[in-house]
């Protein structure tokens, strides 16, 4: 059985359109894909921070919280059994209900970072494939025309190399 084999001057042609590819992404594709990404990466840095605020100004509250239910204890030796009781129900809300809007800013923090990744993500493949496509479209136009224009084609782009 005889094995296919691609002509020589097709896997030069095929190495040489590769290499405008790459050389094309590297000079134009790379930078702004690049500064995308950084510019996300801030953003994501500043929500972090944020976060971090958030959960700092629980641990105040919660130390706020902390300094109430000492003066609180201090006085219920005065209030009657009924008022301590209620006291406590009060308190217990307070705390629950401190610890749950705290759970809930840095659970929207995370949810707000975890989509801005994936808009970042998003956006990048979004700009990859319209590169891509734009230079392949570019690529099989030369490739379709006539075959002096694939000659000069070659040529040139062995002239660029050479340089490069």
């Amino acid at each position: 059985m005889e094995l296919l084999l691609p002509e020589f001057g097709l896997v030069i042609f095929q190495s040489i359109a590769f290499l405008l590819l790459m050389f094309l992404l590297a000079k134009f594709a790379w930078k702004p894909i690049l500064a995308a990404i950084k510019e996300r990466e801030q953003s994501i840095d500043e929500a972090l921070n944020k976060a971090e605020l958030a959960k700092q100004e629980m641990a105040r509250l919660t130390s706020q919280n902390e300094e109430l239910m000492k003066e609180a204890r201090a006085e219920r030796d005065l209030i009657l059994k009924e008022a301590k009781t209620l006291k406590d129900n009060i308190l217990n809300e307070a705390k629950t209900q401190a610890h749950n809007e705290g759970s809930k800013l840095i659970e929207k923090a995370k949810i707000e970072i975890e989509n801005q990744k994936k808009a970042a993500l998003a956006e990048l493949k979004n700009q990859v494939s319209t590169l891509s496509l734009d230079i392949a479209e570019r690529v099989l136009r030369n490739q379709l025309q006539d075959k002096a224009k694939q000659e000069d084609l070659v040529a040139n782009l062995l002239k660029d190399v050479e340089l490069n």
